[in-house]
């Protein structure tokens, strides 16, 4: 590669960055070794735009630089370097800028590189793991399968844009479930009523009598245990599971349940599921909770465990996209992570009451 050409890396000029590029497109032109490099260059332009790719300058100080001064150099002789910035597909107020490094035997013998410019995508730090994906693109096996003679830019482009994308939204889906269990945790330390207000007095509104009453603490004999959140676009599902040793328990766990505000206030509370073997006698039932069909699902995963004197349930909060058959899905994930985390998965068919704790979660 000739010195003309890859004197870009090293001498930033104040030019306009889109006729800045588009004379460097004409130089890489006129040699016939970097025609299928210019090519590519175009066409990356004529899909994203004139504006969304520049030359890359790494000389100290310059605005361009955006990755410390062992990472903003050429490391190659003569490697071609430029900067594409491009919007996430799902969210175009969020942009991410990368480097694309070419070296001098792309696309004969050695693939290009990626490089992730920004430090945030939106309000959140990148962090190493993604950092580091997109630097392994093309060696990768999770990445984008590069093979000699073969340009790729655009591919491994929009597999970063992906990643970028899939990586934005688990960190809002996460934001919102810690948002949830924040909300969880300071209403657990609020007593909705003042300890010596009598609940319903003379003068009660009709709001104040039709309030559940604070008797429903659980039989000191009752543990529920609470699996880790699932998330999809914004929908949370959390699983819920206790043992039982007589069906009159029932109501008393989901009434405790309902008490808590952030549970009640959610698209659907309280879907369930139960079993409770009383001598000889097999006792059974399951709630939708709106949900069709979701309760009969989750009685259906109790019978085909063989799991008895349990009762399972799942707490739906909406949010905002309909999932269709998916939500039948994290139901079901759900209730199990919830019947493992209260070793519900290890008992033997003489035993069928709580083992060891397994899982991700928390005991209540």
């Amino acid at each position: 590669m000739d010195t003309e050409v890859s004197d870009q890396n090293t001498q930033p000029t104040d030019s306009d960055p889109a006729m800045e590029l588009r004379d460097f497109v004409a130089k890489l032109m006129q040699s016939p070794d970097l025609e299928s490099v210019a090519s590519e260059i175009d066409v990356l332009q004529s899909i994203y735009g004139d504006h969304a790719i520049h030359l890359y300058h790494s000389s100290p100080g310059s605005p361009r630089s955006g990755i410390p001064n062992h990472s903003s150099s050429a490391s190659v002789s003569g490697a071609i370097r430029y900067e594409v910035s491009l919007n996430l597909p799902s969210h175009e107020d969020i942009s991410i800028r990368i480097l694309v490094s070419i070296p001098p035997t792309y696309p004969a013998s050695n693939s290009p590189q990626l490089q992730l410019l920004s430090r945030y995508i939106g309000a959140f730090g990148v962090d190493s793991s993604l950092f580091g994906s997109i630097l392994r693109t093309f060696i990768s096996v999770s990445g984008v399968e590069w093979t000699p003679e073969s340009v790729c830019v655009f591919d491994g482009l929009q597999n970063v844009l992906e990643r970028c994308e899939a990586w934005y939204e688990d960190k809002i889906n996460r934001e919102t479930a810690g948002e949830l269990l924040r909300e969880d945790s300071l209403t657990r330390t609020h007593v909705l009523v003042e300890p010596n207000e009598p609940f319903a007095s003379s003068s009660s509104t009709a709001d104040e009598k039709d309030r559940v009453p604070l008797d429903t603490a659980l039989p000191e004999d009752i543990k529920i245990v609470e699996a880790e959140p699932i998330v999809d676009r914004k929908s949370i599902f959390i699983g819920r599971a206790c043992r039982i040793s007589d069906p009159s328990q029932v109501p008393l766990v989901l009434n405790n349940l309902m008490s808590e505000r952030h549970i009640s206030r959610a698209a659907h509370p309280i879907i369930n599921a139960w079993r409770c073997q009383v001598g000889g006698v097999l006792h059974q039932d399951n709630d939708d909770d709106g949900e069709t069909a979701a309760g009969s699902r989750l009685a259906h995963l109790l019978s085909i465990l063989e799991i008895n004197n349990v009762l399972v349930v799942v707490t739906r909060w909406f949010g905002g996209t309909h999932l269709g058959p998916d939500r039948f899905k994290h139901i079901n994930h759900a209730a199990r992570n919830a019947l493992e985390l209260g070793g519900f998965l290890e008992q033997t068919d003489e035993s069928r009451g709580g083992g060891r704790n397994a899982g991700k979660g928390r005991k209540r």
